[in-house]
């Protein structure tokens, strides 16, 4: 059990691994469906109540509590980017199943000649279609898995493939500690853009937990993601060494410090329990703020808030995401289970 603590936390910080921006495909599977998530930052992945949203993003919170659930979100980025999703959940024998359809929408361009004469618009778009699915193996313990068809359309450029995610779940008795491992977007590319391209899918290995305090209605929680890769701070392959103007020295590459790689793989999350009807949120994401922020003026980059209304037969989710100066995305989430419409 040792070993696979160690293995789990620590191999990925010794391993010799890269940064691997711009070879992956289908990056929308990094953004959540659920509007409650993205309120923490998209680190919500180890709490076990009735939201069919978190499920999606962790295929073991699936459970029979869902059952007759129906869950729609919406987001929207600057610019004209949003995304959608839509899912049900339903429960046999078997275990728990939720089919979903997500999509992602980047709006129109207009398409010019090679001397900048607008000659039409086109447009991008990308979806993925299939179902989650849990089986509970006994009071404290869940095991989930999902498959999904995966398409996109860029201009005249489109891809196909398939996308998988694992994931176990375990739950204390006094249902206060929850932990999780989870393994996000393993697959293949079955067609790609071009006949040159070797794009890889976004596979990013997660684990997660989250305590409620026991007399206080406070639930914290943090997140580690993309232990896969040592190295997930952006270096300019390009970069050369620089000299000071005043004093000749030189001013070596920047090289990130092992403290700043294991912090880039956190996220950290607070959720304010007020009552069965309100809840707040925030999130914290290290990366995204390390990322995305303007040196001079960050701001609230990498932060993000949210709340949740329980009304008489729905719910409401909100959450807004702080990226970096150029705007913000805003989320919003519906659910109901249908049997809270049926005539009594």
């Amino acid at each position: 059990m040792r070993k696979l603590v160690f293995l789990i936390f620590f191999l990925p910080f010794l391993s010799k691994a890269q940064y691997y921006g711009g070879t992956q495909t289908f990056q929308f599977l990094n953004a959540s469906t659920s509007a409650r998530n993205a309120g923490a930052g998209n680190g919500l992945i180890s709490v076990y109540d009735n939201d069919l949203g978190l499920a999606l993003d962790n295929p073991a919170l699936l459970n029979e509590k869902m059952k007759g659930q129906l869950q729609y979100s919406y987001g929207m980025y600057p610019a004209g980017v949003n995304y959608g999703n839509v899912s049900y959940a339903f429960h046999s024998k078997l275990g728990t199943f939720a089919p979903s359809v997500r999509y992602f929408s980047y709006g129109k361009f207009v398409e010019t000649d090679e001397i900048g004469n607008a000659i039409g618009e086109f447009s991008g778009s990308e979806y993925a279609i299939g179902t989650s699915y849990c089986r509970k193996i006994n009071d404290v313990m869940s095991i989930g898995a999902s498959l999904s068809i995966l398409g996109s359309q860029l201009y005249r450029y489109s891809s196909f493939g398939f996308t998988s995610s694992f994931s176990g779940l375990l739950v204390h008795p006094n249902k206060l500690l929850c932990a999780t491992f989870l393994v996000k977007n393993a697959g293949l590319t079955l067609k790609d853009y071009t006949g040159t391209s070797q794009s890889q899918l976004p596979l990013d290995v997660q684990v997660g937990m989250s305590y409620k305090l026991k007399h206080a209605p406070f639930r914290f929680g943090f997140q580690a993601h993309q232990l896969n890769h040592l190295n997930n701070v952006y270096l300019d392959p390009l970069a050369k060494p620089t000299y000071d103007p005043l004093t000749g020295d030189t001013i070596p590459i920047y090289t990130p410090s092992i403290g700043t790689k294991i912090a880039n793989h956190f996220n950290f999350q607070v959720e304010l329990l007020a009552s069965k009807s309100f809840q707040m949120r925030a999130g914290f994401n290290y990366m995204r703020r390390e990322q995305l922020k303007v040196t001079d003026h960050p701001g609230l980059a990498g932060f993000s808030t949210g709340f949740s209304l329980k009304l008489k037969k729905f719910n409401l989710d909100y959450g807004i995401q702080f990226y970096s100066k150029a705007g913000t995305i805003h989320s919003i989430g519906l659910s109901s289970s249908l049997s809270n419409w049926k005539k009594k």
